[in-house]
């Protein structure tokens, strides 16, 4: 039976904040909207499992809220904006309840030190996060993640995946390195670099 992907606004209402701003960012695409392969989920599901039920808040189209579904989880998508897929004009930052479940999401990166940690204050346990390499650098991003935050696993992709600018598929090589970073509260010690070899 195919699945039912239409917007339930009784399970999205929970999780609302009061407000909705703009993270829109004219040196970069609009609402800085880079959708995901979907080929990257599949990678992160070969070496790590989440709980049943997992609130993506940056969905966009739902590269990744689709490929979860395949895999047989149960997922809340929301976005800040409208595109035609889960919950429209739901801004995560200004959620306030906690969900009882894990979070995965690829967000904007302007904003992604914020949805780590927004993240890690409502999700029940695991968060994992589709970032650029070079979210490990910065003090900024040490002194508020790095220094005292479950950070338990970095997967980093000998080749590189591909987002696509405001979901304009096409065949171009990237230019970044992406990773996924995986936050476990119940995580104890020094963070573990994996490589996936998806040559």
């Amino acid at each position: 039976m195919k699945k039912d992907n239409s917007y339930k606004r009784n399970r999205i209402a929970p999780f609302l904040g009061s407000g909705a701003s703009s993270h829109s960012d004219k040196k970069r695409v609009d609402d800085d909207f880079y959708s995901t392969d979907p080929i990257a989920v599949d990678y992160l599901l070969q070496y790590e499992t989440f709980n049943h039920n997992i609130w993506e808040p940056a969905c966009g189209t739902g590269n990744i809220s689709k490929r979860l579904e395949d895999y047989g989880y149960n997922v809340l998508s929301t976005d800040l904006v409208d595109r035609g897929f889960g919950g429209g004009r739901i801004d995560f930052l200004q959620c306030h309840k906690p969900f009882n479940g894990d979070i995965i999401t690829n967000p904007p990166f302007k904003h992604s030190a914020e949805f780590v940690l927004k993240a890690l204050e409502l999700s029940d346990r695991k968060v994992a996060m589709f970032l650029k390499l070079q979210f490990l650098e910065t003090k900024g991003r040490y002194d508020s993640i790095f220094k005292d935050k479950p950070l338990s696993r970095v997967y980093v992709f000998v080749k590189r995946i591909r987002c696509f600018r405001n979901d304009v598929w096409n065949d171009d090589t990237s230019a970044v390195s992406y990773a996924w970073f995986v936050f476990d509260k119940e995580y104890v010690g020094e963070p573990r670099v994996r490589w996936i070899d998806n040559e």
